[in-house]
């Protein structure tokens, strides 16, 4: 679970891109209970998404060219200049280079090197998502990528993480990342290789977030009742808890989990 949005390297935002703004936030809100609240005029329709009255996350129009719907997730940087030019040495891609966002903080866009598009945020006025680990925000994020030992050394590299791989069975390991230092207490994903089986399918590199619910059976319903389509089912994960995955009526996949007691 997460511990901080405030550790450089770390989660600290997320928001979702998507072609219908009004239907997004209805369905988000019909399954979290999120509620919108406008960045202003100034922000071409970019607002944020709001549980209990704090910040767990934001959605706005799509802005790049043949971008699909998907949530974007955002790694706290010290100086996005540097980590943009951190990017390209490793391999990366700068989709967008480092811009003010009023006085809130400068943003980047890049994409990994297999794929996979992610964000750096470099705060101001506007530190970080104000709400994550309980019920209705986020508790986790994860990688599904086509080439498993080129994502680990492109985020040890470019965000200077650590991760250890926690073997599955079959040949199979998950990888848990976080920022250097803080050890599992600062862990805040995972990296999981795509099978042959969805590579053969055409699956491609995505981070998609996880979002804490109290009852994981119950959200899915609900999911689905507005729209959303299951591509996990509701499943137990020994030591983890019980775990979902759907897309969105848009097709931005998500996760939801009830995690285990700890």
């Amino acid at each position: 679970m997460l511990t901080s949005t405030q550790t450089p390297g770390g989660l600290n935002w997320l928001d979702l891109g998507t072609p219908d703004v009004d239907a997004a936030v209805a369905f988000y809100g019909a399954v979290f209970g999120w509620e919108f609240a406008s960045a202003g005029p100034g922000a071409g329709g970019y607002g944020f998404l709001r549980k209990d009255g704090r910040t767990v996350a934001a959605v706005g129009p799509l802005t790049e060219e043949g971008a699909s719907s998907a949530w974007t997730v955002y790694f706290r940087s010290v100086d996005a200049d540097a980590t943009a030019r951190a990017v390209e040495q490793a391999g990366g891609t700068v989709r967008f280079p480092p811009v003010e966002v009023f006085t809130a903080g400068r943003m980047a866009g890049f994409t990994d090197p297999t794929g996979a598009e992610f964000a750096v945020w470099e705060p101001r006025d506007t530190d970080g998502l104000e709400l994550f680990n309980e019920p209705g925000s986020v508790s986790w994020i994860e990688l599904y990528t086509t080439d498993g030992p080129a994502a680990k050394a492109f985020y040890r590299s470019v965000l200077a993480w650590e991760t250890r791989d926690m073997p599955m069975g079959g040949g199979v390991a998950y990888t848990i990342a976080g920022p250097a230092g803080g050890g599992e207490r600062t862990m805040h994903g995972g990296m999981l290789q795509l099978g042959q089986e969805q590579l053969d399918a055409g699956s491609g590199s995505e981070w998609h977030p996880y979002v804490e619910v109290e009852d994981c059976d119950g959200t899915v319903a609900r999911a689905v009742g507005a729209g959303a389509t299951v591509i996990i089912p509701v499943m137990d994960a020994p030591g983890v808890g019980r775990i979902a995955m759907l897309l969105d009526p848009f097709g931005a996949p998500f996760a939801v989990i009830t995690s285990a007691p700890r």
